[in-house]
C-alpha cells in the first residue's frame, strides 16, 4: 500500500464532514476544549480516543491525525482477513463507515476498538463481493495458494487456510497485540470464544506446517 494514501484519504473524509459539523454548529477546524466534548463516556481518554473526539466535534486535523496513525494496522488487518490485493479497497471502506458512523459513536469503547470493529464488518462486505464477482466470472480456475517463499510469505499462506473467525482472532491476539477482551470486543464475541479460537487456530497452523514441511523434505 502507497505511504501517501493515508494524506488524500483524510483530506477526502474531512471533507466530507464539514457538511455535519456546521449544522452542530461549531466551526470547521475548530479544536475543542482542553475538557473534550460533551457527551464524552470513556473513563479514560487515550490519545487516538482524544483525536477521534475532537474530529467528532470538527477538528479535521485531528481527523487527518487519526487515520494516520491507524491506517497502517487497518491495513495490515484488512490485508490477513481479505489478501493484500483488496486491502486497499476494505481499508478505503472502513474510514467512509467510520466518517458515516462518526456522528453516532460516544466514546463507550476506545476508538481503536470501535476502528477495528468497522474493519471487520468491512473485510466480511469486500470478501462476500469479490466470492461474488468470482461466481459471476467465466469459470476460469483462480490462482491456487503457493507455498514458494518467493510467492508469497508463509505467515499470509498458512493465515489463507484458516476460516475468518480463527484468522480474524488469531490476527488480532497474535500479530496486532490486541488483548483476549480487545479482540472479543472487535469480534462481538465472548473472550472464551476468542480464547478457544486461538487455540484451535494455532492447533491448524502448527499441523499445516509440519505437513507443508513434510511436503519439502520429501520433494526430490
Amino acid at each position: 500500500m502507497a505511504r501517501g494514501m493515508a494524506g488524500p484519504m483524510a483530506r477526502g473524509i474531512a471533507g466530507q464532514m464539514e457538511p455535519a459539523v456546521r449544522r452542530d454548529g461549531r466551526e470547521p477546524g475548530r479544536r475543542p476544549r482542553a475538557g473534550g466534548p460533551t457527551g464524552a463516556t470513556v473513563a479514560f481518554v487515550d490519545p487516538l480516543t482524544r483525536l477521534l473526539l475532537e474530529a467528532r466535534a470538527g477538528d479535521t486535523a485531528a481527523l487527518s491525525r487519526f487515520i494516520a496513525e491507524t491506517q497502517p494496522a487497518i491495513w495490515r488487518f484488512c490485508a490477513h482477513l481479505v489478501g493484500p490485493d483488496s486491502a486497499d479497497d476494505a481499508t478505503q471502506e472502513t474510514y467512509l463507515a467510520a466518517w458515516r458512523a462518526l456522528p453516532g459513536w460516544r466514546g463507550d469503547s476506545s476508538a481503536r476498538t470501535w476502528l477495528f470493529v468497522i474493519a471487520r464488518r468491512s473485510a466480511e462486505r469486500v470478501s462476500r463481493r469479490g466470492r461474488r464477482w468470482r461466481e459471476l466470472a467465466s469459470g476460469a480456475p483462480l490462482p491456487r495458494p503457493s507455498h514458494d517463499p518467493g510467492a508469497a510469505s508463509e505467515l499470509a499462506d498458512l493465515l489463507g487456510h484458516l476460516d475468518a473467525d480463527r484468522r480474524s482472532a488469531i490476527v488480532l491476539t497474535q500479530v496486532l497485540g490486541f488483548s483476549y477482551a480487545e479482540a472479543a470486543e472487535i469480534c462481538q464475541c465472548v473472550v472464551g470464544t476468542i480464547r478457544s479460537r486461538v487455540a484451535r487456530a494455532r492447533e491448524q497452523l502448527v499441523a499445516l506446517e509440519r505437513h507443508v514441511e513434510g511436503r519439502e523434505a520429501g520433494a526430490p
